[in-house]
């Protein structure tokens, strides 16, 4: 009988372990692929609240004010829209890409209110959204 070299034991011993590794993986973390019109990003915001108004500012320089909806329901308040990419010269390099492109998309929620937008203006790339608060009235049920 042959003996067995212990390093080619081991060795195999590993490939095993490695292979199980890697069966265990694709198992349960199975790759999935995201639709291009779900991917967005959002623009940073400042939410100032007073007793009659709600003052929203969203950043979004190099936005076209024509790219942009505001939407409102519900005390939810959605900013969407589109920033274009910079068209790069042929023979660019480049370093560094950190301003964000594409679909964005920004949620407020403000629960127990009504929100009447009452003033929207886009000024230095950012867009100022101002609303009035209605008071929040609840149905009440006789029984």
């Amino acid at each position: 009988m042959a003996a067995i070299d212990p390093g080619t034991l081991m060795w195999a011993r590993a490939c095993e372990l490695i292979d199980r590794a890697e069966r265990l993986h694709r198992q349960f973390f199975q790759p999935r692929a995201v639709p291009v019109r779900d991917l967005c990003w959002e623009p940073p915001v400042d939410v100032i609240e007073t007793d009659a108004d709600l003052l929203i500012s969203v950043a979004l320089p190099g936005v076209d004010s024509n790219a942009v909806k505001v939407t409102v329901e519900n005390g939810l308040v959605m900013v969407t829209g589109f920033r274009r990419t910079n068209t790069l010269p042929r023979s660019s390099r480049i370093h560094r890409l950190e301003i964000p492109y594409g679909r964005f998309e920004r949620r407020i929620t403000f629960p127990a209110s009504s929100l009447e937008l009452a003033q929207a203006e886009f000024a230095d790339g950012c867009l100022m959204l101002k609303f009035t608060k209605q008071p929040f009235t609840e149905e009440k049920i006789n029984v």
